[in-house]
């Protein structure tokens, strides 16, 4: 998008997002370093980002490919040029198949399964698409959400998936995301392993039972330190490290901040009260609460749909009314998505602003 470039970041309209690209560049750095020395793929997951020239990015920097949370999604990286591709989720319904089916045409598209009826209409749309779908079979390591049982049950949907004709069985996958609050390293190193080790053995079964087993994925920003680490593992699918935000931040990820919403104090009702103009519309508070960055003594944030209210511990004169205030995002996978730009600055400077292509694709 033009007409931003130059323009200072304390100039923009308001709210909004605001990326430093020097930060997300070392938390890029930060996370290679680790997936590197482990000997790991890096898959970033893009459900959090969403814009098609920052996973290029993360290519560049080393990933193979990425991992998306939607077919939607998947769409807009396709046609971004990224040719490596994970559902990690159930792909299910006639029509999203067909259009899954029809992405394999033009990259290597991938989807998680946990059920053989899904297992079934899949292969029956691909063969008659003339395509072969890449699946791996999601496994239940501990989020209790969805996923086949580890072990056997993991085993005989691989067999399922290996006699149906169009599709490729790629590996298994899991998520264990139940780990990521443990704060005591040592407990958490052996949560983690708990559960990836459920899968790794999921992984031995069914290579025991002749059927090869390629890829075995898992790991999130709040985990892949430890995921990385575990004997077994493919690649790790960490993606929201990239921006920093203050849940990733309680779950010991060392990514710096780079991701805020910039704002303006629209209102200064009383000494120990300041109002800016970006709600629940504008800044996520599902899981952790967006923090201003440089305003200090705040004793509480408050989200309505158009204002953010902060309480303060004393009286203060700044900011004022029509001061811009910056907010460091409080969950970024839920923060992304409710914005059309992303704008990138160094040193304060935009630098582009991106089109948040996968914004809305839900589906």
């Amino acid at each position: 998008m033009s007409g931003y470039t130059g323009v200072a970041v304390v100039d923009l309209d308001t709210p909004a997002l605001v990326v430093d690209l020097d930060a997300m560049d070392r938390n890029i750095t930060r996370m290679t370093r680790v997936f590197r020395e482990a000997g790991v793929a890096w898959r970033p997951h893009t459900k959090g980002i969403k814009v098609p020239a920052i996973a290029h990015r993360l290519l560049d920097a080393g990933a193979i490919g990425v991992t998306c949370a939607k077919v939607s999604e998947a769409e807009v990286m396709v046609a971004a040029g990224i040719r490596s591709v994970l559902i990690a989720n159930q792909v299910v319904g006639e029509y999203k198949v067909r259009r899954l089916a029809s992405l394999c045409r033009w990259a290597d598209v991938m989807s998680a399964v946990d059920h053989p009826e899904n297992i079934r209409q899949m292969g029956s749309i691909a063969r008659e698409a003339g395509v072969r779908v890449g699946v791996l079979i999601e496994v239940n390591i501990g989020m209790n959400r969805c996923g086949v049982e580890p072990g056997e049950p993991a085993l005989e949907l691989a067999k399922v998936v290996r006699d149906t004709e169009g599709l490729v069985f790629k590996g298994l996958m899991g998520w264990e995301g139940h780990t990521q609050r443990v704060e005591d390293p040592g407990e958490k190193l052996r949560a983690v392993g708990a559960a990836v080790g459920a899968l790794r053995r999921s992984a031995e079964i069914c290579r025991q039972a002749g059927i090869p087993v390629e890829i075995v994925s898992c790991g999130g920003t709040g985990t892949y330190r430890q995921t990385a680490v575990q004997p077994g593992v493919t690649e790790i699918q960490a993606g929201g490290g990239v921006w920093g935000d203050m849940y990733y931040h309680g779950t010991g990820a060392e990514s710096e901040f780079a991701l805020t919403v910039l704002t303006t104090v629209t209102s200064r009702p009383a000494p120990t009260r300041v109002v800016a103009d970006a709600g629940k519309k504008t800044m996520s508070s599902d899981v952790a609460a967006p923090k201003p960055r440089d305003l200090h003594g705040v004793t509480k944030v408050r989200l309505s749909a158009e204002h953010c209210t902060l309480e303060l511990e004393r009286p203060v004169e700044a900011p004022r009314v029509g001061d811009k205030l910056t907010f460091i995002v409080g969950y970024s996978d839920t923060t992304v998505c409710l914005h059309d730009v992303l704008f990138g600055a160094r040193n304060g400077v935009v630098e582009v602003a991106w089109p948040i292509l996968g914004r809305g694709k839900l589906q």
